[in-house]
Order: structure tokens, then sequence, then C-alpha cells
């Protein structure tokens, strides 16, 4: 889907113009995405495999949630509504602990695709059992649960196993150790 986006300045801000996130990819304009990882009490984080139809990285697991914040929507309410859209579960913004901001930049498609975005980064305690959540067909192939031991191992040997994306084993690392404080507390 090819939806408006606000482009934004270094400050995360938006500038006051908005492009189509087809453009905005191809010009490499700064923009803001939200991240929700979602995990449970005892000790296990949500992961999504990316479906066989997206166009970055299909078929690898990746967050729990993702997506472009909408031109005018504010990151809390991008979070909200991607949550319902990619994997069914309703929650509010009260449900969600912003833990940081990452600056991601990335070429894919031999340059087509120039990604210069902030993640908002947050995290949400998991409250209903896998079998309740409703994955959208056109953004996830498959979802999981794995334990945050499982998922540093994944990680740690992602340039073998093709799990993950390579090159986002600090940040996915980061997660691990935010989601283990979480529900160490």
């Amino acid at each position: 889907m090819d939806e408006y986006l606000d482009i934004v300045d270094k400050k995360c801000k938006p500038t006051g113009e908005t492009a189509l996130k087809s453009e905005i990819h191809k010009n490499g304009w700064l923009h803001n995405t939200v991240h929700v990882w979602f995990y449970t009490l005892d000790g296990h984080i949500l992961l999504q495999q990316r479906s066989h139809r997206k166009l970055i990285c299909p078929l690898l697991w990746d967050v729990s949630v993702a997506g472009h914040v909408d031109a005018g929507e504010t990151i809390e309410s991008a979070a909200v509504r991607e949550t319902k859209e990619e994997i069914g579960l309703d929650i509010n913004a009260n449900d969600l602990r912003r833990i940081a901001t990452h600056f991601h930049t990335a070429t894919y498609n031999n340059g087509a695709i120039q990604d210069n975005e902030f993640h908002h980064i947050f995290i949400s305690e998991l409250k209903v059992p896998l079998k309740d959540l409703i994955p959208q067909p056109d953004e996830v192939e498959d979802i999981k649960l794995v334990t945050l031991d499982t998922f540093t191992e994944l990680v740690f040997n992602s340039s073998k196993n093709m799990h993950f994306v390579e090159s986002n084993s600090d940040y996915y690392h980061f997660i691990n150790g935010e989601i283990f404080n979480q529900i160490s507390e």
C-alpha cells in the first residue's frame, strides 16, 4: 500500500511536507516508523515472519509488529493501528512502553529503496494466547513465541541460519536486554 507519510527532520519532527511512501523510499527522505515488541511474563518474545510478498527481506523473522507512521498520525496511534492491522490485536497506547528511538539507514533492491527512518521502539506485554492473534497475510507469513535464550541464540547465529537480518544483530541484542530487564523488574 502506498500511503502518505510525513517527511521529518533529524529530530523526528514533521517538516510540514508529505509524500507517498514510494517517493520517500526512492528519494531517501527521513520518515518515522514504529516497532512494537511483545513479550510474555514467562520470558518469551513474539516474532513475526515477514510475508513472502514483501519487497524487503521476505520470509525473514523480525519485530512483532512494525510499520510506517502515516501523515498526520501520532507515533502511539501508529503503533496501536499497526498492531491491529498486522496481528489482529486490540491494544491502547497505555499498553505501550517506549524504550528508544533508533535511526536506521539501508539500501535495498539495488538502490531502488533507500530507507532513512526513525524506529520508535515500544515493548508491550502479550496478554492473549498466540492462537488468538490473526496475522495479516500481505504483511505476515507466520508468528511464533521464542524464549529469550532462543532469541539470543538465533541472533548470534544469524549469519549461518538466515533467521534474521544479520546486520540488525546489535538492535536485536538491545531489544532482548530491554525485555529481560522489564520481566525482571
